[in-house]
């Protein structure tokens, strides 16, 4: 049986309180107290709480990146499954993008966190070191594209269903990037 790790339950635990509450308005006392440790427990794991969505949206997101080229994962299956996620967690997401020091850094930092996650796709599957300037280029203006797109829908402001999204994505991802993940 694998035991919850302290990060694991201090960011479940901040989901939690961030349904009922703004997250601008969360403190270290409202995370430690829902889950019964202490700040000092807190801060050993994360600098703040900003530290703690950081490494939940990379530990959630994670696992559905991992999975592309394995038992005929395909670029499609991601993009779906990242579409589910986005859908399973919109209360929590809507209230990260409008309620994290401004919109612009959530949004900023997930393009990064999916440029990241992309490249590093990539960079598996082909088995380099690093990627061409010219790759890196159609991977930043993907998951820029991709990632403010997803934001509009998190906020209502584009209607689609996760299917229709997902398959939006697929067609619009960058010719050249298409010889890596298909």
């Amino acid at each position: 049986m694998k035991r919850k790790t302290a990060k694991e339950i201090l960011a479940e635990s901040f989901r939690e309180v961030a349904e009922k509450k703004p997250i601008d308005m969360i403190t270290i006392k409202d995370i430690t107290e829902n889950c019964g440790y202490s700040p000092a427990t807190f801060y050993r794991q994360f600098s703040d709480k900003y530290d703690l969505i950081a490494w939940d949206y990379i530990q959630r997101t994670t696992a559905i990146m991992n999975k592309v080229g394995v038992n005929e994962y395909k670029w499609r299956d991601t993009l779906y499954d990242g579409a589910d996620f986005w859908q399973e967690n919109k209360e929590y997401i809507k209230n990260l993008l409008l309620h994290t020091q401004g919109h612009e850094s959530f949004v900023r930092y997930l393009s990064e966190a999916n440029t990241a996650h992309l490249t590093r796709c990539i960079l598996k599957l082909t088995g380099k070191k690093m990627l061409d300037a010219d790759t890196e280029i159609y991977v930043r203006v993907y998951c820029y594209g991709t990632v403010q797109t997803v934001c509009d829908w998190m906020l209502d402001r584009i209607d689609l269903d996760i299917q229709h999204l997902s398959e939006l994505f697929e067609k619009s991802l960058p010719e050249p990037l298409k010889e890596y993940l298909y």
